[in-house]
């Protein structure tokens, strides 16, 4: 099993959802994050006053899938996000030793 974090931008988050969906996805978590990789932040204008804003809002995806459908996923999710423009995001895939369904007991693959 592997798990995929996707950081993308926040208004891709639907169309993420949906191609997770289409793959046969079914439950994923999704978080608020701040963060800056080659965008470095920008600078804003407020009440006249000028100031750099280094962390930029991002949506952190995470879903633990099987190993056979991880590449189907991730090809997913870059088709999705793609904007062509800087700040698209990353994806990072890790190894799941176990997986535990609190509810029912059941474990690994039966628990995703």
């Amino acid at each position: 099993m592997k798990k995929i974090e996707a950081v993308i931008k926040p208004f891709k988050l639907d169309e993420v959802r949906e191609a997770l969906s289409e793959v046969g996805i079914t439950g994923l978590t999704v978080t608020e994050v701040k963060g800056f990789g080659r965008q470095k932040g920008h600078t804003e204008l407020y009440r006249g006053a000028e100031y750099v804003v280094d962390f930029l809002p991002k949506i952190k995806v995470e879903v633990v899938v099987v190993d056979e459908i991880v590449d189907q996923a991730m090809e997913a999710i870059i088709k999705a996000a793609h904007t062509g423009k800087i700040g698209d995001g990353k994806i990072f895939v890790s190894s799941v030793e176990q997986v535990v369904r609190i509810r029912t007991g059941e474990t690994n693959e039966q628990a995703i």
